[in-house]
């Protein structure tokens, strides 16, 4: 009886790898949840809306978006930190989220790096200083003029920390003095401002550009080094304010300890969606840049852009909230 045990034993774990499911192969088995921790008609929205759609018909599961905004993105982020690590429950988070709130905030309820597990960097876009058209300034020139004759009278609101830190920053550089409106998002501080309750918005290039072409508002400047290919027209704020730049990025990521061959399929499918026409087509169209990346280089960029950040907010003389 001992040798027939040992023997099945024997043949049972020989045959064990070869029956044995992975995770991959059964995954996903059910609807996947992308957590976006701002609110609807922002920039992240924007970016995961159009990945949920590309994503879920790669993966054969539909992708549900759910807007859980509030806190500098923290509330949605640390939803997903508490999920299970199983892949139906992922981040479409930023630059906000995964950096800039560790200077921002004095506490961040989660660690944008032990926290979650990285699956790629999406894309980037830059902020673009947009004023409500009933401010006397023609651009950006004449602007800086008038928040330096005006110190603490002019308003501007930040619905994320790149608005946030974008302004202070610019007000910094050119010493100048304005006032911080916050607002839950980027969307509703534009609402205010075409209502004339604040004056200026440094909004992500999507939202904005719907602006600039209704003509509503007046531009005056892209927050990145060089001039959008969107907008070629509107100058770089670091051609009147040298060495200002400040370009917010998307990224996908989940919870800790995921299963590295979830991870893995995530990452290719993430990738392959990304190299699709369809898919750069929408994102262009949002004043979106891809910038895709793998987990390794995601989670070294996270590392190094906690530190910028801090920098960052340092330089525009920002206090932790």
């Amino acid at each position: 009886m001992q040798i027939r045990h040992l023997i099945a034993v024997s043949i049972t774990l020989a045959l064990a790898p070869l029956v044995a499911p992975t995770f991959a192969q059964s995954y996903p088995a059910k609807a996947i949840k992308f957590v976006v921790p701002f609110p609807a008609g922002s920039a992240t929205d924007v970016v995961g809306r159009v990945l949920a759609e590309a994503m879920g018909k790669e993966l054969g599961q539909p992708i549900v978006v759910d807007n859980k905004s509030g806190a500098q993105g923290t509330i949605g982020a640390n939803e997903v930190k508490g999920a299970a690590a199983d892949g139906y429950t992922l981040l479409v988070t930023t630059s906000t989220t995964q950096a800039a709130v560790t200077s921002l905030l004095k506490k961040v309820p989660y660690d944008p790096v032990k926290d979650f597990t990285p699956i790629g960097k999406i894309a980037t876009t830059p902020f673009v200083l947009i004023v409500n058209d009933k401010v006397p300034a023609t651009d950006l020139k004449s602007f800086i003029a008038y928040v330096k004759a005006n110190p603490g009278k002019v308003r501007f609101g930040q619905g994320s920390s790149g608005s946030w830190v974008s302004g202070s920053l610019f007000a910094s550089m050119i010493q100048g003095d304005m006032q911080m409106i916050p607002y839950k998002g980027i969307p509703p501080a534009i609402t205010d401002m075409l209502g004339g309750n604040i004056e200026v918005v440094f909004a992500d290039l999507g939202n904005a550009q719907a602006q600039i072409k209704g003509g509503k508002v007046k531009a005056f400047g892209v927050t990145s080094t060089k001039r959008s290919g969107a907008l070629p027209d509107l100058p770089a704020i670091a051609e009147q304010v040298p060495g200002y730049e400040l370009v917010p990025w998307f990224a996908l990521m989940a919870p800790a300890n995921l299963p590295k061959d979830i991870a893995a399929k995530l990452t290719t499918t993430l990738q392959k969606v990304l190299a699709s026409t369809d898919v750069k087509a929408k994102l262009h169209a949002g004043g979106f840049d891809i910038d895709s990346t793998d987990a390794a280089a995601l989670a070294r960029l996270i590392d190094s852009e906690v530190k910028r950040w801090g920098q960052l907010t340092k330089a525009a003389k920002i206090e932790a909230e």
